[in-house]
């Protein structure tokens, strides 16, 4: 009776780790999918399938991490892409890359324009442009006009919202 209830309880724990969902930070290669004029459509639920709680509450439901946070490439100085955590959209690349001083990481340039796309954000009471995936819509974070030249720009982005992959 004892070997059965162990071998009940072992199938269960495999059974719930098998449904985990992948981890979001992979270091394995991948190619970057740079088809942007093929719109990424999910449901809330689809959504919350495949990211973690702070992936979903930052690109689905435009929140913010706390400054400095740990993982959140702040402090990131490898050579590599910058992609969407939901669709696999290049970003940003590690040479535009600066430490901003801010707690998150921050770019003076955009991969691509077909990258990102930019609308005006009021709220807490001020007028910003918040960066959001152009591909899925993904809330990224927000540009502000005092960064590094040569663009004078500050994508100032949530790093839960970024997939980082070494080149």
């Amino acid at each position: 009776m004892k070997h059965l209830f162990f071998i009940f309880a072992v199938a269960i724990c495999i059974s719930a780790n098998a449904q985990q969902p992948i981890p979001q930070r992979s270091t394995t290669p991948f190619a970057a999918d740079t088809t942007w004029t093929t719109k990424v459509i999910k449901s809330k639920e689809e959504w919350k399938k495949i990211l973690t709680p702070q992936q979903y509450y930052i690109t689905r439901e435009e929140g913010t991490e706390t400054p400095y946070s740990k993982g959140n490439f702040s402090d990131n100085h490898e050579k590599g892409m910058y992609y969407c955590v939901c669709c696999n959209n290049p970003l940003f690349s590690s040479a535009t890359k600066f430490d901003s001083g801010t707690g998150w990481p921050s770019f003076w340039k955009a991969y691509s324009t077909k990258s990102i796309q930019l609308k005006t954000d009021t709220s807490l009471g001020m007028d910003r442009n918040e960066v959001s995936c152009k591909r899925c819509g993904a809330h990224l974070g927000h540009v502000f006009d005092d960064g590094p030249k040569p663009t004078g720009l500050r994508y100032c982005m949530d790093g839960a919202a970024l997939l980082f992959r070494k080149s």
